[in-house]
């Protein structure tokens, strides 16, 4: 970090609300917040248990949870600090810059992650007989390792180049969260390149990504109408349906915010509750509603533990 970063500590503004809307905002976000965290906790914890469900698909699932878990533990609850009172506004200069980087780290990983599985449905779906050797374990492992390492390297380039800056001035971060853009505005230096280049590394990977995933699917549904059976056909599409929600939902509000042209104003924080605090909860509510299989394991677990009770 630069030796004129004078600036030790920042004050997060938060969402753009009326006061009176604290108390109401709070009990919302925090009913979230532990939803999120127990429903992603209860799918490891299903996958975990049975046996069934030790397969490239729900091996994929374990890091998605995890990662929805610690995604939006590293941004609610200093969310709901601000919501509490001014003083929870306040966040060290160094805690701000770890922020930065696990919301980042996280994220991209997160990306990286929604592509390999997208993958893992293609060949799934178009080459069922030879699916179990094309992605055996050690590939599968192979693969989530290579969404962790890409998106610890991509964060680190983020938080690089927004942190060598010198912060000698204001220090009012017009957000819930230490991120790039927002805190960028606070440097007291020229912060034109430095934008191009987060903009360009962003947009690399989450359309990049992106596309990997649009082109997975595209050979899907060309694969799924070549499926003789409408019964075929329609447990393929379910199987990809639950994917597919998370995936537009995740990438939407961060495309609008990270692609798009223009400053960065206040609604972008409110467009980024989207995919920090409702996203994670998608995923343990559309994987556990919408897959036949996860709600038998969950079933099985529930009698289990009912049966261990009554004895």
């Amino acid at each position: 970090m630069s030796n004129a970063s004078l600036v030790t500590a920042f004050i997060l503004m938060g969402l753009p609300h009326a006061p009176a809307l604290d108390a109401p905002l709070f009990g919302i976000f925090l009913v979230v917040y532990v939803l999120t965290v127990l429903g992603n906790l209860l799918i490891l914890l299903v996958i975990r248990a049975d046996s069934h469900l030790h397969t490239p698909m729900y091996s994929f699932l374990t890091n998605l949870s995890f990662i929805d878990m610690w995604f939006s533990t590293v941004t609610v609850p200093k969310m709901l600090m601000t919501l509490v009172s001014p003083s929870g506004r306040a966040i060290s200069f160094h805690s701000c810059v770890a922020q930065l980087y696990f919301f980042h780290f996280l994220g991209s990983t997160e990306c990286f992650l929604y592509a390999v599985m997208s993958y893992d449905r293609y060949l799934a779906i178009s080459y069922p007989l030879r699916y179990t050797r094309m992605m055996n374990g050690s590939r599968c492992a192979l693969l989530a390792i290579g969404t962790w390492l890409s998106g610890s390297l991509h964060s680190a380039v983020q938080t690089i180049l927004t942190f060598h800056l010198p912060y000698c001035g204001p220090n009012r971060i017009q957000h819930y969260l230490c991120d790039a853009p927002p805190v960028l505005k606070l440097a007291c230096a020229d912060t034109t390149a430095i934008e191009i280049v987060i903009f360009v590394t962003v947009g690399i990977v989450a359309s990049g990504c992106f596309l990997l995933i649009v082109v997975s699917y595209v050979s899907i549904i060309y694969s799924i109408l070549r499926i003789h059976t409408s019964e075929g056909r329609c447990r393929a599409f379910q199987t990809c349906a639950s994917h597919c929600i998370v995936v537009l939902c995740f990438f939407g509000p961060g495309l609008f915010i990270y692609l798009r042209p223009g400053s960065r104003k206040a609604v972008d924080g409110v467009v980024a509750v989207f995919y920090t605090v409702l996203t994670p909860l998608l995923n343990p509510v559309v994987y556990t509603l919408r897959n036949k299989e996860v709600k038998k394991a969950l079933l099985k677990l529930k009698y289990k533990v009912a049966h261990s009770q009554s004895k």
